[in-house]
């Protein structure tokens, strides 16, 4: 028994379903909107992390500083960890500030 529906009645039966999917949609939206608003609130809500200062140093019998970092950089290799006021004093020594992380532009030391 095979009974023909009638073509208006499936387009309409489609739209229906479109339109439940449209609002499932409509409602994922809304609930990340307000997860990347509540998100944002908890950001600005922290104080900023102090990145922490770096200074990294040759290999050899000299261990020479060679440059300053801020503290995450990926770039710094064979480091120590030194204070804001160590890392300025680096810089104001000649140590070269590493041009990745710009500590020199962190530090207000141009």
């Amino acid at each position: 028994m095979s009974e023909k529906v009638p073509r208006l009645e499936l387009l309409r039966f489609l739209r229906r379903v479109q339109e439940q999917q449209l609002q499932q949609t409509d409602r994922w939206i809304a609930q990340e909107e307000q997860r990347a608003a509540e998100q944002a609130r908890a950001e600005r809500a922290q104080p900023p992390r102090d990145p922490g200062w770096c200074v990294s140093y040759g290999i050899g019998a000299d261990r020479r500083p060679i440059e300053v970092h801020v503290g995450d950089c990926g770039m710094a290799k064979h480091r120590k960890v030194v204070s804001q006021e160590d890392a300025r004093r680096a810089i104001g020594e000649g140590v070269e500030p590493c041009q990745f992380c710009r500590p020199d532009t962190a530090l207000g030391v141009l």
